[in-house]
This record gives structure tokens, C-alpha cells and sequence, in this order.
């Protein structure tokens, strides 16, 4: 199924497109855009905002643009924007036309010229603190710079001034003027313009002086020919300013700004400056390491794009803040996974089994199903020999109730095998359990023993065909379902979120996975290639998701 034909559902936004189809609004087109600032990696909350703005584009047969917010280049990278171009790739999304704020730089310098010459901005040289100080609170008025009637000749040789390089940082900014008693604190004269001197990764040192976000944001919209400008709910606030710009300056289009919800995720943290916290503190390992809220982290662990957009679906979009448990995100790459992932045996923490009345020289190789309920994708050979592992828990000396494993002279099957029975328990000078000795009934390969009931099936692995791995176990990151809530967010870090597994056994079949290839292992969970660690000489699986939601029970 193409990604116009899946079944979608109606949400405000999609209704206001509709009604302007209806009315021939923007000529009948819809063009959106996804507008990111390449400070950092993108996380599950900008793939809602990716998903709703190319979604929206494509099934309205429209276009959507990817367009860099490059207006602060002392947080800003080349690696970023990269990062960011790769991941909405990945999720199966491509832009009509990508564009960076830093290419309409002299437009936006002209419209500010322009803005000056109508008396709509002046230049003034209070300090940042004092523009805090003057601008007032939510119940109480602002009050005016001693600039704000600055001649406009004078504005505007300072304004040139500024863009030669002649003053310092902080020395001068450009404001709106609009309302210093305006209710909405944004409208009360914002800075437009400030001066940087910082060179840029586009534009080098071309530029001195650097555009705002609200300022630039809303010109680049309307020269890009944007229909709907889609962003999340802080900038409703921002929207009367949005319009004033591009009402003051007359420009030929005039997006329509809609917000919406943000996402909030249980269990993890979305702000930038918090992730970027998080890997430059070495509490992770790198801005894709999988427990990472971001899209390059969930990819490593094993989502797919799929099941990415489809709970970027199943969430919707709404004009009210929620929370989303992470059960919720956790649930749709376990189905996505139990439908497309082959099975594969895996053994975490091996336990050696001899099978004594195995014959030595004997060489079985069973062909099982890649998948229960796909017999179209085939089968994969798995080998059997006399020493088997299995895993450490599937043994118990001491068993507890309703145990169905394997015990002493007890009997339990092999996934695709034979049942066994142990005879002895081999143990080291500590007491340890180093090795089972068994003995298996040749007549229950494919078919029940005779005059018993067998009710346990472990799987297993070849110690001779088998392969070692490494495997990590990831879990979530944090410990509570908001972190912001504690006095610190790494007060909330998870201590157990990574447990790494040096010794583990794979079956045969594993041996040229493909780096990102994803599988369940049997009983165990869901698990994937790791894109940076795993090679031939080594395999590195991480684990995506458990087989069951562990964290409600």
C-alpha cells in the first residue's frame, strides 16, 4: 500500500485545507513546508511535525519544502543539516525544493531597510537587559525606548552601520515598532536584527548581523509561496507578529499560520538543549545512541519508518497539550515487528548442554519457518549437534511452581527439535552450574513422545554452528514518565537503561545480517543490527523492544 492509499485520520488541520480547496483558496494549492534549525538532531516530535506537513502536501497533491533555519550560526552545522536531510529520507519523505533562511539574507535585510523607511523599525542601543526591563510584564504595560522615535535617516545609517561590521555585539539591534502596551508581550517592539560576528557555514563572513526567527520565518514562508505555515502551539502567541510583518511589507502571498500540538512524550526529554546536554555529558553515547528520544537514535535501535509514521497517525494532532505514554510508541513498532520481523534463536546468557546419547558424528540441519504466519518468505537452515546452549533460566535446580522449563530429570522440547531430558547437573568448585549432561528421545523429532505430556519448548542454539555476539539491552532512559518534573532531568536517568551482553550465542543464519536488518528473537524480544558497531568479525545486536510492555506490570 502506497503512503496515499493508507487510511488517515481527520483532524482540524485537514479540515481548514478542505474548506480552502472548497473555496478555491491559494488557487487550489496546497504548499507546506518543514522548517527545522540545524542545531541538533531531529527527534520523535519533529517527525509529528514531518509526517502532518508532508502528508498534508501529498495527499492534497501539493508540495512541501525542507528549508534550514540558519540564522544562528554559533549553534549551527553543516552535520546537522545533513543529519537532518538523511533522517526525513529515512522516514520516506522528499522535499519539492530545499531552501535556507541564509538565501533570502539580502531580501531580508532590504524588507528591513523597508520596514525602517515606513517608520514600522528604528535602531536602538539599549542593552538587552534594559529591553527585558522595559518591555514590562503580563499585567503591566511596557514602556517606550528613548530610541523609539530615533529619526529615520538616523535609523538607517545605523542600520547600515550595524551591517558593515562598525559596532560591537549587543551595541545596537533593529526592533519592530509596534505596541509597547500591546497585551501580547510579543508585539511589544521586538528585535528583528542583532549583530553577530560569527562566521556562518553558508555565508562565511558575508554577514554580520543575522535575522531573528519570528522576523525571518515569516518572509521566508510567504517568498517561498507557502499556502499553510504549520507549527506547534508556542507560536500562537507569535502569530499576530507572524501577520505584521508580512501585512507591513505588503508581500505578494500571505500564509496562513496554523499551530498545533507539540508532542510530549512519557519517559523522555524533547528539548534540544537538553539532548545536546545529554551527549556532550557522555550520558549517552552519541545523538543516535538508541535510547534517544531522536530519529537517527530509534533507527539505530531497530524502528522503522513505518511504525514511526504510523503512531505519528494514531496520536493525531490536536490544539490541546497532552501527554503520550510511550507505551504507545513502544506498541507500534512491536506490531509493525511481529508482522514483518523473521524469527531467529538467540541465546543471551548460555548454558552448556551435553546431549550424551547423541551421536558424535551425526549432522542434522532443520529447516524452520522464518515466520509462523508467512510461509511465503520461506525457511532458513538451523544445524544441530551433540552440545547445545540454552539459556540460563530455562534451567532450574530449584524450580519454582508452574515452572516449565527444564529441570533435573525433567523433560522440555527444542524449538524445531527433539525433547531432552536432564540426567545431571555438572557444577565448579563454587557451586556453579556449568553444564547440563541430557539425553534426547530420537522419536519426538516433528511428533509427540509416547505416554507423556511435554508442556515446556525452549530454544537453543549449536555450540559448533552457533556464533558469539554482542547484544545490549536498552530500556528507556529515564525512570519516571516526566523527568522535567524532577529538581534536575538527570536526577530521572534510568541507571538501567543499558545492559550489555558480551557472551551471547546466535544461530548460523545470522552470520551475513544486514547491518540495520531487524528480528525477533524467540521468547526473548525484538532486536537489530547495529549500524555502527556490528561487523563480520563481530555481531552487535540492540534490542528495539521487549516482546511484552515490561514497565505496566
Amino acid at each position: 500500500m502506497s503512503n496515499s492509499e493508507k487510511p488517515v485520520s481527520a483532524n482540524f488541520i485537514r479540515h481548514i485545507i478542505a474548506a480552502d480547496l472548497a473555496e478555491n483558496k491559494n488557487n487550489g494549492q496546497v504548499t507546506t513546508r518543514f522548517p527545522p534549525e540545524p542545531n541538533g538532531f531531529l527527534h520523535i516530535g519533529h517527525a509529528k511535525s514531518i509526517c502532518l506537513n508532508f502528508t498534508l502536501a501529498e495527499e492534497n497533491q501539493g508540495a512541501c519544502n525542507l528549508r534550514f533555519d540558519d540564522t544562528n550560526p554559533e549553534k549551527e552545522s553543516v552535520e546537522f543539516m545533513e543529519a537532518i536531510e538523511k533522517d526525513i529520507q529515512w522516514l520516506g519523505f522528499e522535499w519539492t525544493a530545499k531552501y535556507h533562511a541564509s538565501d533570502y539574507f539580502q531580501q531580508l535585510y532590504d524588507y528591513a531597510v523597508q520596514l525602517i523607511k515606513s517608520g514600522d523599525a528604528y535602531v536602538d542601543d539599549l542593552s538587552a537587559e534594559q529591553i527585558r526591563e522595559y518591555r514590562g510584564t503580563l499585567t503591566d504595560a511596557g514602556k517606550e525606548s528613548p530610541n523609539r522615535n530615533r529619526p529615520i535617516e538616523e535609523s538607517l545609517a545605523l542600520f547600515e552601520a550595524m551591517r558593515n561590521g562598525e559596532f560591537e555585539e549587543g551595541q545596537y539591534v533593529l526592533r519592530a515598532k509596534i505596541d509597547m502596551a500591546s497585551p501580547n508581550i510579543n508585539m511589544r517592539d521586538p528585535t528583528i536584527y542583532r549583530i553577530r560576528k560569527v562566521h556562518h557555514q553558508r555565508t562565511g563572513d558575508q554577514w554580520c548581523i543575522y535575522p531573528m526567527y519570528d522576523y525571518t520565518h515569516c518572509i521566508s514562508d510567504a517568498l517561498e509561496g507557502i499556502t499553510h505555515s504549520i507549527c506547534t502551539l508556542e507560536f500562537e502567541d507569535h502569530r499576530p507578529l507572524y501577520d505584521w510583518v508580512l501585512d507591513k511589507l505588503q508581500t505578494p502571498c500571505h500564509p496562513q499560520q496554523i499551530e498545533f500540538a507539540r508532542l510530549q512524550l512519557e519517559y523522555a526529554v524533547m528539548s534540544k538543549r537538553k539532548l545536546n546536554q545529554l551527549v556532550t555529558e557522555n550520558h549517552v553515547n552519541g545523538w543516535d545512541d538508541p535510547r534517544m528520544p531522536t530519529i537517527a537514535g530509534m533507527r539505530r535501535a531497530g524502528y522503522t519508518p513505518g511504525s514511526i509514521r504510523d503512531f505519528c497517525e494514531r496520536i493525531g494532532v490536536t490544539k490541546k497539550d497532552s501527554w503520550i505514554e510511550m507505551g504507545v510508541l513502544e506498541n507500534s513498532i512491536r506490531e509493525d515487528l511481529n508482522e514483518h520481523a523473521p524469527r531467529r534463536m538467540a541465546v543471551l546468557k548460555p548454558l552448556r548442554v551435553v546431549i550424551e546419547n547423541y551421536d558424535n558424528t551425526a549432522e542434522e540441519v532443520y529447516q524452520i519457518a522464518n515466520h509462523p504466519q508467512k510461509p511465503e518468505i520461506g525457511t532458513r537452515a538451523v544445524p544441530f549437534s551433540k552440545v547445545i546452549y540454552i539459556e540460563q533460566d530455562d534451567f532450574a535446580e530449584n524450580p519454582p511452581k508452574k515452572f516449565k522449563r527444564l529441570v533435573e530429570g525433567g523433560e522440555v522440547r527444542l524449538r524445531g527439535s527433539y525433547v531432552i531430558k536432564c540426567e545431571q547437573i555438572i557444577k565448579d568448585a563454587d557451586g556453579n552450574i556449568t553444564e547440563l549432561r541430557c539425553s534426547y528421545d530420537p522419536d519426538t523429532l516433528g511428533k509427540k513422545p509416547e505416554g507423556r505430556k511435554v508442556k515446556g519448548v525452549i530454544h537453543w542454539v549449536s555450540e559448533t554452528h552457533s556464533l558469539p555476539a554482542e547484544i545490549r539491552l536498552y530500556d528507556r532512559l529515564f525512570r519516571t514518565p516526566n523527568p522535567d518534573a524532577e529538581s534536575h532531568f538527570l536526577d530521572a536517568l534510568n541507571p538501567d537503561s543499558l545492559q550489555i551482553l558480551e557472551n551471547c550465542r546466535v544461530e548460523a543464519s545470522l552470520a551475513d545480517a544486514p547491518i540495520e536488518s531487524r528480528y525477533q528473537f524467540e521468547r526473548t524480544g525484538y532486536f537489530c543490527v547495529d549500524s555502527k558497531d556490528s561487523s563480520s568479525e563481530k555481531l552487535v545486536f540492540n534490542r528495539t523492544v521487549t516482546l511484552r510492555d515490561t514497565w505496566t506490570q
